[in-house]
């Protein structure tokens, strides 16, 4: 890392006027110029209104029908230091129009519209600049704080709450981002306008203009005093939010805690506190707000009552015309506005630069990394020469603990290493140190030669693997997440069209006036030199080796069976598909298979699928439309009625539940036999126990509609060779067929988009790959059913060629949030995978297989272990160990003990000293 003096860019500007200023200088002076600009046109529209009503409408210079006035002359008088002469007319630039009374009018009004027109062109203008400047400025700023967040010192995340950085780099920025782009221009361009109105009105009345401007001095003065409050409130909100939203994070993320502890209302109560807390704030908040908007708006209508009285009098009086009486008027009219809005800047500067000094205080740390040590690095990074030296190497945290003490030793690159000891020995730390997550605070580790904290993150980065005990990973695919540690820089830039290639221009321009990353992310970013492979299909063989050598491919594999594939996305996948089904339905039609599977078949009840899969016979394409909701849908509600059915199914509900209450409503909820019982949960058992006793002796025709919805329910999850009852006889089978045959025909409009029936020949895009393959329902109760047929499937798969396919579409499986769709063992595994593939030179492993039982870590740990001993890999391991027995797969053993090295050499020779790892292993 660079030293703060040499890192200029440790430290935003200390006021955001400094920021703006360093960053939009030029366009800042541009666009006060505009507004400069604008200022004539703004005053000549000011007194048009009063050439209009003194002129044309009174009659003033026109004092018969006759008479003609000249418009739009344009002449002045030459200076004497130009030559001029004292008595001499002026020199006409333009010797106007000579027009009567009406057509002045018409002259007058027209130019009062042009100017209008101009005025608000400018207006159009100078808000638009400064909105797109704004936005540039805000987009910046965000590109500034993450840029720097990427930049802090590991241990600084340890003193922040992720959902309040959230919260600053979403929200409480975007005033600042806004605001710069009115840091200089609105004071200038609303100052210009107030200004230009009131020496328009001391033009016309010395006394209107001292009025005026001594209610405008009051409002200057008074109105921000009262508003150093609300700045403060403001502040307080911000911080009280930006707090929840931190509380909110934490109960998200402490879930669990919370439920094991049954802290729930503890919670409630804590979140009610800092509600009120923040309601207290904004109330008194409102209450100021609000009178100084009312104390503003008074003041402001004041004038008005002002003028209409004193100007009134003066009039009357004579010591004023009518034309000016209205101009100074309508001036006024236009002049609470920029005065209004003057004072409401003022108040957002105050409030924008609490703000921004928060952000500059949040998003500051020491020891920052130097930007240049993350710059992207497209050449292909040499792998490392000489391995780790350790010299003298001690660790404080921040509460002053040692968490390493005078550590000397060195690591080849060909070596690898166990370390041993209890937790937080010091192994751990280690760990992190070599991978440069941790600085020193005293001592000298080098790495290749160099200082390690000097070293580029495309070294570090590339040649060094590192898994720790808890895996970050990102939303998206498990693909994108295993190869996450490939993405380096763009390597292969994306080939646009014509179209393409223009938005990709105004991007780079866009990217470029606000200061972020030019780097195309739509580029193809992934290293696969790195990874041992020379394209994506390469890439994918890559990947299953290093699955497979992490026990992870079969999961994978599962992925891709359960998977949905979509035809118009992948057409030869679908039809290899399709004829892997035809090759698995004629091996499955030998003995003994044929008692495994039941194919489904159009013109035969399945009886080992449900009643709602038989009367369905086919898939929802809408996931907010699935089975559970389908004995609601009032269509199939009447073809059931059509059918003769509803009875019949109410009175297998009914046989249904009082089998189930009979057998199982004594047993405790968390009983396994709740886990054969698919139609009914533990939960519901005493509503159902409740209604056989309630309707017991009514008839079908005297239940209510819930009673019979209720237990009709039941009926559609019932598959006979599961809950063996004895419900469904031939003939009953024989309707449902008839039944399923005129749901299909009659199916409404609303249905037919959101339904994929079965078809033997056909794909069904609604259904995983597993289930387009086998077109069946395994039976229940077959011994070794279910092993036998999927090993069948497998095999089809190896001889159509599917298995790297399907394996692809595993890779394509959706992890969710943190990857919490995959079990701890599956993250683990995951985050090993994806550090081996990146083929680094140095393997670092700190505590990572904690979810694996022991038999589960040996294997993984000796075949990566006998995989980086040999010729071909020849990577260096250090392995830190949850058991010190399984160190017998290394070449070395340290053993760490309260931050300190107290032993190190080979397994054997550690055992024959029987000193502190002869111990460990006893």
């Amino acid at each position: 890392m660079a030293d703060d003096k040499k890192d200029q860019d440790k430290v935003l500007p200390a006021t955001v006027f400094q920021f703006a200023w360093m960053h939009t200088k030029k366009q800042q002076l541009w666009v006060l110029g505009i507004v400069l600009l604008s200022m004539p046109s703004y005053f000549l529209a000011l007194d048009i209104p009063k050439r209009i009503v003194n002129g044309p409408i009174q009659g003033r210079g026109f004092p018969t029908e006759d008479s003609r006035e000249i418009f739009l002359k344009i002449a002045f008088d030459i200076p004497a230091w130009l030559g001029g002469a004292e008595a001499a007319e002026p020199f006409v630039l333009f010797s106007g129009f000579s027009l009567d009374r009406w057509n002045t009018l018409v002259a007058l009004s027209c130019t009062f519209l042009l100017l209008v027109i101009i005025n608000g062109l400018f207006k159009f203008y100078i808000n638009l600049y400064k909105g797109r400047l704004g936005e540039r400025m805000l987009r910046r700023l965000r590109f500034e704080l993450v840029d720097r967040l990427l930049r802090f010192p590991i241990p600084h995340f340890k003193r922040v709450k992720q959902s309040e950085v959230a919260s600053m780099v979403k929200d409480e920025v975007e005033p600042i981002g806004g605001f710069v782009g009115e840091a200089f221009i609105t004071p200038v361009f609303l100052g210009g306008q107030a200004l230009t109105a009131m020496a328009f009105i001391m033009l016309q009345s010395a006394w209107l203009g001292l009025i005026a401007g001594g209610i405008v001095a009051v409002q200057a003065i008074l109105i921000p005093r009262l508003r150093r409050r609300l700045v403060e409130l403001g502040r307080q909100r911000q911080i009280t939010a930006r707090q929840l939203a931190g509380k909110v994070g934490e109960l998200v993320d402490g879930i669990t805690s919370v439920h094991v502890n049954d802290t729930s209302n503890f919670e409630r109560a804590d979140i009610s506190a800092r509600l009120g807390h923040i309601f207290a704030i904004r109330y008194e908040l409102f209450q100021r707000k609000f009178f100084v908007k009312f104390l503003n708006n008074f003041l402001a209508q004041v004038t008005p009552f002002v003028f209409y009285l004193l100007g009134g009098y003066f009039a009357l009086t004579g010591r004023m015309d009518i034309g000016q009486l209205v101009a100074v008027i309508a001036a006024y009219k236009d002049l609470p506005a920029p005065i209004r809005e003057l004072i409401s800047w003022d108040q957002q500067r105050l409030d924008v630069q609490v703000k921004y000094t928060q952000v500059v205080e949040q998003f500051h740390s020491d020891g920052m990394i130097d930007r240049q040590l993350q710059e992207a690095t497209l050449e292909p990074v040499t792998g490392l020469r000489d391995g780790y030296k350790l010299n003298g190497l001690s660790v404080v945290d921040d509460t002053g603990n040692k968490l390493l003490e005078g550590v000397s030793t060195q690591f080849s690159l060909d070596q690898r290493i166990a370390v041993v000891g209890g937790l937080n020995a010091g192994g751990e730390t280690l760990a992190d140190v070599l991978a440069r997550l941790l600085p020193e605070n005293r001592g000298t580790i080098k790495l290749n030669a160099d200082d390690l904290e000097k070293l580029p993150e495309s070294i570090t980065g590339r040649r060094i693997g590192y898994v720790p005990a808890e895996i970050s990973l990102f939303f998206g695919s498990l693909g994108e997440n295993l190869t996450y540690g490939l993405k380096h820089a763009p390597f292969k830039a994306k080939d646009y069209d014509e179209a393409g290639k223009k938005q990709r221009k105004w991007e780079l321009a866009e990217a470029k006036n606000a200061g972020n990353s030019e780097l195309d992310i739509a580029a193809d970013w992934t290293n696969y030199q790195a990874a041992g492979a020379t394209d994506h299909k390469d890439l994918i063989f890559k990947v299953m080796e290093t699955l497979k050598l992490v026990d992870l491919a079969s999961d994978v594999m599962n992925f891709g069976l359960k998977g949905i594939v979509v035809p118009s996305v992948r057409p030869d996948l679908v039809q290899k598909i399709l004829s892997a089904r035809k090759e698995l339905k004629t091996r499955l039609a030998k003995d003994p298979y044929a008692e495994m599977v039941e194919l489904f078949d159009p013109a035969t009840y399945t009886v080992q699928a449900t009643v709602s899969e038989n009367l369905l016979f086919g898939t929802f394409l809408d996931g907010d439309f699935d089975g559970e909701q389908l004995h609601k849908d009032p269509f199939l509600h009447q073809v059931l009625k059509d059918n003769d059915l509803l009875q019949s199914f109410y009175e297998i509900g009914h046989e249904m539940a009082s089998t189930a209450v009979e057998l199982f409503a004594d047993l405790d909820p968390g009983h396994p036999f709740f886990e054969q019982l698919s139609f009914m949960t533990a939960e519901e058992m005493p509503e159902y126990q409740a209604a056989l006793t309630r309707l017991k002796g009514l008839v079908y025709d005297d239940l209510a509609d819930a009673d019979r919805e209720m237990f009709i329910r039941l009926t559609f999850d019932y598959v006979e060779p599961r809950h063996r009852i004895g419900l469904l006889d031939d003939d009953l089978r024989n309707k449902l067929l008839k039944t399923r045959h005129a749901f299909r025909e009659g199916l409404p409009e609303r249905l037919q988009t959101v339904i994929e029936f079965y078809d033997p020949d056909v794909y069904n895009c609604a259904s995983s790959v597993q289930d387009n393959i086998l077109m069946g329902r395994i039976a229940y109760g077959v011994a070794e059913g279910q092993k036998t047929i999927l090993g069948m499937l497998r095999d089809v798969l190896d001889e159509h060629e599917l298995y790297d396919e399907i394996f692809t579409v595993g890779l394509e499986f959706n992890i969710g949030v943190s990857g919490k769709r995959l079990t701890s063992a599956q993250r683990q595994k995951l985050g090993l995978a994806r550090a081996l593939l990146k083929q680094p030179d140095f393997l670092i492993v700190n505590r990572a297989l904690a979810a694996l039982d022991r038999p589960g870590q040996e294997k993984i740990i000796s075949d990566i272990v006998n995989n980086a001993r040999s010729t071909e890999v020849n990577r260096g391991v250090f392995w830190v160990l949850a058991s010190p027995v399984m160190a017998k797969y290394f070449d070395r053993v340290l053993v760490m003990d309260q931050g300190r090295l107290v032993e190190d050499g080979e397994p054997d020779e550690l055992i024959a000293k029987q000193g502190k790892f002869a111990k460990l292993i006893a």
